[in-house]
């Protein structure tokens, strides 16, 4: 009795690990995205989305921010435990906290703090996960010293600028930088729940250097606000970035697949505001253009403020 033909997603897939296993990709190259894959074989969006999921799961592809879907590298075959009763040592594995947490740090930037696990960091190295216990004490605190860790790359600009407003719009997008390079990192952080970071400390003392005048409660409800602002802009890179991967469709790529939606509710002449940002071409408002916005007027409202102290209000 002949076997059912495997539906499209499951022949598409099969098609594209074909290429990958015979080296027309290779680790890193991208494969085609969904709105390439609806193109070459005439499928849905839906079921171009599915095909780059089922690869994803089978660990075939990986999303990288900035990039798209690319061929992951190969798995490294896990080492073998050693005996029973003997206590590994550092030279056994090769293992230290910095080079754990740098692992944890890659494997975050590039699939996303909920992806992070022991487990996870320990494939990195080849080995189990109760290898790394002897560095960090648990998930919580190798994601504190993770992020520690990424606030220590921030290098800060010399000769520093010596005006208020220039500092503090260094220091915003300082750490705009920041969590562009690492997209994890501004969800993690609280306001309301500070974890112990001298260096993100740091950074935010230096920021506030040159405002003056400001009694201290004054001083950190304005270093807060602007911190709340670049954090909870940020925060869209790794939605982003989640997104990305549990739909297979990129940010332009979903914007694409739900035109048609928009349209239909654009047109019925009840939003005249969004209407009118849709006939402007180009990508007018995204987290960039909010991110330059919001700056600018938080730093205006913030000169109001000093201006009134400075003169006695």
């Amino acid at each position: 009795m002949d076997r059912p033909a495997p539906p499209p997603y499951r022949r598409i897939a099969d098609d594209i690990r074909r290429r990958i296993d015979a080296g027309e990709l290779a680790p890193g190259d991208r494969v085609p995205s969904t709105r390439r894959i609806t193109q070459e074989w005439g499928v849905a969006m839906a079921t171009a989305t599915k095909v780059l999921t089922t690869l994803r799961q089978e660990g075939v592809v990986r999303a990288v921010p900035g990039v798209g879907t690319v061929v992951a590298e190969p798995q490294r075959a896990a080492r073998a435990e050693p005996p029973r009763g003997r206590r590994p040592r550092d030279t056994d594995t090769g293992l230290s906290r910095d080079r754990v947490v740098g692992a944890a740090i890659k494997v975050a930037d590039a699939e996303g703090l909920r992806a992070l696990s022991m487990r996870r960091v320990a494939a990195e190295f080849g080995v189990s996960s109760m290898a790394l216990y002897r560095h960090v004490a648990n998930k919580d605190q190798l994601v504190l010293l993770m992020a520690n860790a990424a606030f220590g790359d921030v290098r800060l600009p010399d000769p520093a600028p010596e005006g208020w407003r220039d500092r503090m719009e260094a220091g915003a997008r300082l750490q705009w930088a920041l969590y562009q390079r690492h997209p994890w990192l501004a969800q993690y952080l609280s306001v309301t729940r500070p974890q112990p970071m001298p260096r993100a400390m740091a950074l935010i003392e230096w920021t506030m250097a040159r405002v003056t005048g400001m009694d201290p409660v004054t001083l950190i409800h304005m270093a807060l606000t602007l911190l709340s602002f670049v954090v909870s802009t940020a925060a869209g890179l790794e939605d982003d970035l989640e997104a990305e991967q549990e739909t297979g469709l990129d940010q332009e790529q979903w914007m694409a697949s739900m035109e048609p939606v928009f349209e239909g509710i654009l047109t019925s002449g009840s939003y005249p505001m969004y209407a009118g940002v849709a006939g402007i071409d180009g990508d007018v408002v995204n987290l960039e253009s909010l991110f330059e916005f919001g700056l600018a007027r938080i730093l205006d409202g913030m000169g109001l403020l000093i201006e009134r102290r400075a003169g006695g209000v």
